[in-house]
């Protein structure tokens, strides 16, 4: 079965704890948390402080996705806040082996996310240090957007490589995931759905959960 994370980006900040509880009490496996600075993406949407409130709320997995510049300035800052998985961007990352070595001295997993135009290839001399991959399917930088059909080839790339490596590493698909695209992206080989939209604007978010949870 999939490992289910619901991006709390999509969540309502004005009930946020509500929306905590609700992830609680369903069949979610991990909150995904993105944090944008405005500048590698163009949004701006919460730093350590909103993390540490949100880890307070729950036991489940912290997996938290910057997409920011500079990284490494703020690591220390979200293993502090309660991440449990802190996903850089390749893009945003001139030594990415550095943050990677970074990340992973800090106590955390260590994932490595790509926009949609950057090739699977790039991965080949790193993929062996990191936990996950975060495959963006849509423009990072805001929710509700559709998911890019040539996300699914992607996958089926990064399978590839890390079958032959004999790695076992999470591959997470972020962005426009449904009920009606959620198999397809498990059978191209993703382990990880990352669902906003799918999940906080359902009229019974619990049930959309367990129904991607048994695809």
């Amino acid at each position: 079965m999939p490992i289910i994370a619901p991006s709390l980006l999509s969540a309502n900040f004005l009930q946020l704890e509500s929306d905590c509880k609700m992830l609680n009490e369903s069949k979610a496996d991990w909150f995904h948390l993105d944090v944008m600075d405005g500048r590698f993406v163009p949004n701006i949407s919460f730093g350590p402080m909103i993390v540490e409130f949100i880890r307070k709320t729950t036991t489940k997995f912290c997996d938290v996705h910057l997409m920011i510049e500079e990284p490494e300035k703020y690591a220390e800052q979200f293993k502090n806040a309660g991440a449990d998985n802190l996903t850089v961007h390749l893009e945003a990352c001139k030594h990415l082996h550095r943050n990677i070595q970074q990340i992973k001295s800090l106590g955390m997993k260590a994932g490595v996310a790509i926009n949609p135009h950057t090739s699977v290839s790039l991965l080949e001399n790193i993929i062996q240090d990191i936990d996950l991959v975060c495959i963006m399917s849509v423009n990072p930088g805001f929710g509700g957007q559709k998911f890019i059909l040539n996300t699914i080839e992607k996958i089926k790339q990064l399978r590839k490589m890390c079958n032959e490596k004999g790695l076992h590493t999470h591959i997470e698909a972020d962005g426009g995931v449904t009920l009606e695209n959620a198999r397809s992206i498990i059978e191209a080989g993703a382990d990880v759905l990352v669902a906003g939209n799918t999940v906080f604007k359902a009229a019974n978010p619990i049930d959309v959960i367990a129904k991607l949870k048994e695809i």
